[in-house]
């Protein structure tokens, strides 16, 4: 996986989105930003894309989306339920029609036997709808998992909208 590629895929995401006239909301941990990096990278997001949350904490996650202190306790910053709590906060707290959430390990450190580097959630929210999870286990450094995460979660998007 290459910058190039996120970006083209970032590209065929805009399309779609300007086609389907959707708003997409970001929620971001393990990538800090990257997923909405790379949505902006491209001119003219402005007209689907509307914010990203970075919540790199779980204070930030349980403020800013309002990810439940009993799901973090029970299941960990990194878990299913999180992730999908994520993605249906950042459509709380904004008009987004769309949104995708990231929580995961990128390393090197962080990883236990149970969660190891790699391990990263993601969960794709439609407005009215249902919540999506999935998990992946990625190969790499810090750097080659957080482009890998970046890559899955647009692709969740437009396969979101290519369904719709």
């Amino acid at each position: 996986m290459k910058e190039d590629d996120v970006t083209e895929l970032a590209r065929t995401l805009g399309r779609l989105a300007k086609r389907r006239k959707v708003e997409i909301a970001t929620a971001e941990s393990c990538t800090g930003g990257g997923v909405a990096t790379a949505i902006t990278r491209i001119s003219g997001s402005a007209k689907y894309f509307d914010r990203g949350f970075v919540t790199y904490t779980n204070l930030a996650k349980k403020q800013m989306l309002g990810v439940s202190k009993k799901s973090l306790d029970n299941y960990g910053a990194v878990s299913e339920q999180v992730a999908r709590e994520m993605a249906r906060g950042a459509l709380r707290h904004s008009p987004a029609t769309l949104s995708v959430a990231i929580t995961g390990i990128a390393g090197p450190t962080g990883g236990s036997r149970s969660k190891p580097v790699g391990l990263v959630w993601f969960a794709w929210a439609v407005r009215g709808g249902d919540v999506q999870a999935r998990c992946f286990r990625f190969k790499g450094d810090r750097t080659e998992i957080r482009l890998q995460s970046v890559a899955v979660a647009l692709q969740g998007l437009i396969d979101l909208l290519r369904k719709s």
